[in-house]
C-alpha cells in the first residue's frame, strides 16, 4: 500500500475566488480539479513543500500561508495525508506552468464532485465560509 503525504495551497484572491488546476489525463484521479500542490519530499516540512509546489506548478511564491485543514484519506491502493494551506498573499500571477488548465472559481461555487473525494470536507468548509 502506498503512503503519501501531500501539501496543497488554497490560493484565494481579494475577490474571494480560488485558483484551481486540473489533473492530467494520465494521473491518479485524472481530469479532476484540485488545489495545486504535491508530495512532501524527505526533509521538507508540509509548509515548505506547499511553497515549492506552488512555485513549480503555478509560478507563484506563497507568503504567510495559514494551515486551513489536515486530513487523512484511504483509497483502496493508497493512504494519503493532506495538508491544505490557505494562501491569501503571494508574488506573481498563478497559471498552469506545467501545461495544466487553471481557473479562478468563486469560493461558494466550488463543486465537490469535480474534485477527488479526499477534498470534499475541505470544500464543504470553504463553501460554509463563503
Amino acid at each position: 500500500m502506498k503512503i503519501l503525504h501531500i501539501s496543497t495551497g488554497i490560493i484565494r484572491n481579494a475577490q474571494g475566488e480560488i485558483f484551481i488546476t486540473q489533473r492530467a489525463a494520465d494521473a491518479h484521479m485524472a481530469n479532476k480539479w484540485e488545489f495545486p500542490g504535491g508530495k512532501i519530499e524527505d526533509g521538507e516540512s508540509a509548509e515548505q513543500a506547499m511553497v515549492r509546489e506552488l512555485q513549480e506548478e503555478v509560478g507563484i511564491v506563497a507568503r504567510n500561508a495559514v494551515l486551513f485543514d489536515k486530513l487523512e484519506y484511504q483509497f483502496p491502493d493508497r493512504h494519503i495525508t493532506l495538508w491544505f494551506w490557505l494562501v491569501e498573499e503571494w508574488l506573481g500571477d498563478p497559471w498552469g506552468k506545467e501545461g495544466q488548465p487553471g481557473r479562478w472559481v468563486a469560493q461558494g461555487e466550488l463543486l465537490a464532485a469535480a474534485f477527488p473525494p479526499a477534498n470534499e470536507p475541505v470544500i464543504a468548509k470553504l463553501i460554509a465560509q463563503a
